[in-house]
């Protein structure tokens, strides 16, 4: 047993090697030794007799053979986790790390204020909370899901769709009042647009980007001045609270300030494409049970927040 026990603590170490590429990366995300993880994996390659890893200086890569038993190895885990919890089917036996990803402004207005409950009915999980901007590599992050809001494009991936999330348009009164507050299309000719990119140089080259909206055929996208491009959603809703112009964001991310005034929402007929939200995840045969019962709860936390 002992033996057996030893093999499945270095599949896992591995697994973390594998999807950092880095040695001293997975030692420091399973706060052990260098040392240790790199005997852990060395005893592994000689006990199933082949190399699993290309080492140089810059970089680790996994070998033809080393992808093949990563993506069992992932498998044999994952139902590792599930038999583990089988006969344990009372909240609190929920254990070990669980590692999320979703966009800062969903965290902020929607999932902290809940996330308190779900931790007091599963005292004994682990939640690594990643909030940002930039697409995550699941796979090499070590991600058990991440909910995204967005067009998806990595078929690589299972996606559990959850409808989709209501953009609107809104400034603040300040800049309501030195522009005016459009009644038309036509009068965004006289505003300013706050624009969002995730790369701005690839915004720049583009010049694309501008107001959407809805013709009653299909979506158009207005060209529109700004003063100011920013890669970051909270700079981007502060830029609009401090008066640089008119964004199109999610009303869920918007609620807090239409409900205090500081802002204000504006051509509310001509809206921008409803964002689409999806829970998505590894490929494999299990889930362990820790991600199915916190991905039930996000599911039904967000219900509320999007259309069909």
């Amino acid at each position: 047993m002992r033996g057996y026990m030893d093999r499945l603590e270095a599949m896992k170490i591995f697994t973390r090697v594998a999807e950092l590429s880095s040695f001293s990366g997975a030692a420091l995300d399973l706060d052990l030794p260098r040392a240790t993880v790199s005997t852990q994996v060395q005893a592994l390659e000689a006990y199933l007799g082949t190399q699993l890893l290309y080492r140089t200086t810059r970089r680790v890569q996994l070998t033809h053979d080393g992808e093949v038993f990563y993506a069992r190895a992932r498998d044999m885990l994952a139902d590792m986790d599930e038999m583990e919890a089988l006969f344990q089917q009372t909240p609190a036996s929920l254990k070990g790390r669980l590692r999320v990803d979703m966009p800062q402004g969903l965290a902020q207005t929607l999932f902290m204020r809940h996330l308190p409950e779900f931790m007091a009915q599963h005292p004994e999980l682990e939640i690594d909370l990643s909030c940002t901007d930039r697409r995550v590599d699941i796979i090499a992050e070590g991600f058990d899901c991440v909910l995204r809001v967005g067009t998806l494009n990595d078929s690589a991936l299972m996606a559990r769709p959850l409808g989709h999330m209501a953009l609107i348009n809104v400034a603040s009164p300040d800049y309501l009042k030195a522009y005016g507050t459009p009644r038309t299309l036509e009068d965004l000719s006289h505003h300013r647009l706050i624009h969002y990119a995730a790369n701005i140089s690839a915004r720049a080259e583009s010049g694309d980007a501008g107001f959407e909206y809805f013709d009653g055929k299909e979506y158009q996208t207005l060209p529109m001045p700004g003063a100011i491009t920013v890669n970051n959603t909270a700079v981007y809703s502060q830029a609009a609270l401090m008066g640089l112009g008119i964004i199109q964001v999610p009303r869920i991310g918007a609620a807090p300030h239409l409900l205090s005034g500081a802002l204000l929402e504006v051509l509310p007929d001509h809206k921008a494409a409803p964002m689409p939200v999806n829970l998505i995840y590894p490929r494999r045969r299990h889930l362990a049970r820790r991600v199915q019962v916190f991905m039930t709860w996000a599911t039904a936390l967000v219900k509320d927040h999007i259309e069909a």
